[in-house]
């Protein structure tokens, strides 16, 4: 199936411009709903139509007009979705990626039950499957130190990767917040940066004593090295020169960073499923290892509900246990 449903890509649409998702999560929304559509068309789930990304923008000509697409999804009831569902449960989807399909289904019907799309909602008779909660994995200061000592900080390049992760670890930020950054969000005198996290909610983060020396450092070579030239003279005019910049001047992806980090991971033989991600856990463990309360940490990672912050608490308690046992003499049996 070639053809995408132009309600599809209206809602992509929506999450982009209204909801302000970023490209790649609504991306991976798109997919989802095109898997989905395949399915309403086919009766097979099992492959993703290629092609475009969901967005009415890719869809101009056939894909904008597919009505027979737009009536199967409308028309859908919850006993064809649950035979979609249960077709991903027959492909091997793991219970996270079910949960999230079913999320993204929801989001859509929702969405075209608010427009007077269809007077029923059929997600409400469709239940998200219960997973495992899964602890936030952490490293420990040591192997954080570690992993901050690779990078080269006479290089350039080596310098801005030192600052990178001293940044991650400094101020939590997710990896698409930190490549998002720009020159005018960094304020040196009040040792802050102004993050815009999810739904381009901004919020401002203290930046430590390493990291801002990092990020200086980083800057001094930066200015004067003539690979840079171009992006020395934008600064001083477009207020939208990013921060952290790739060999070329341009912004990094988060898909770079993370190359990066695997690099230093590698020569500092540390556990090579550490990603970005698990530098923003150590950052909110530590904190709360250190007495921070839990209310200051949830404003630090930008988390919209205090529960999604919490499980960080059990990490922080399961370290206090740990070094419980070890510590006193009657804690084993």
């Amino acid at each position: 199936m070639s053809e995408t449903s132009s309600l599809i890509g209206k809602f992509v649409d929506y999450l982009r411009f209204e909801r302000h998702f970023s490209p790649y999560t609504a991306r991976c929304y798109g997919a989802d709903l095109r898997q989905y559509a395949a399915y309403l068309t086919t009766g097979d789930a099992s492959s993703i139509p290629a092609g475009n990304n969901g967005t009415s923008q890719d869809q101009e000509g056939e894909a904008g007009h597919n009505p027979q697409i737009n009536q199967r999804i409308t028309g859908a009831d919850a006993m064809i979705i649950r035979g979609f569902l249960s077709q991903l449960d027959g492909l091997g989807y793991s219970l996270a990626t079910v949960a999230r399909k079913i999320a993204t289904l929801r989001s859509l019907y929702k969405w075209m039950q608010l427009r007077g799309v269809i007077a029923a909602n059929p997600m409400q008779m469709i239940r998200t499957p219960k997973q495992a909660k899964r602890l936030p994995k952490a490293i420990t200061v040591e192997q954080v130190d570690k992993l901050l000592s690779m990078p080269d900080s006479r290089d350039t390049l080596g310098a801005r990767d030192r600052a990178i992760l001293e940044t991650l670890y400094s101020t939590g930020v997710r990896v698409s917040e930190l490549v998002e950054l720009n020159r005018h969000d960094l304020d040196q005198e009040q040792q802050t940066l102004r993050v815009r996290g999810k739904g381009k909610k901004e919020r401002i983060v203290p930046l430590g004593s390493h990291a801002l020396a990092a990020i200086r450092g980083y800057m001094t070579l930066l200015e004067p090295d003539p690979r840079f030239t171009a992006l020395r003279q934008s600064t001083i005019t477009d207020p939208n020169v990013p921060l952290f910049v790739n060999k070329n001047g341009g912004r990094l992806s988060s898909r770079s960073v993370r190359r990066k980090l695997d690099k230093y991971l590698a020569s500092a033989g540390l556990d090579s499923t550490i990603s970005p991600h698990t530098l923003r856990h150590s950052f909110a463990t530590h904190l709360l290892d250190n007495g921070a309360d839990l209310r200051s940490v949830q404003e630090l990672l930008g988390h919209q509900s205090l529960s999604t912050t919490q499980i960080y608490t059990h990490l922080s308690t399961m370290r206090l246990r740990d070094s419980y046992d070890r510590a006193h003499p009657r804690a084993a049996s």
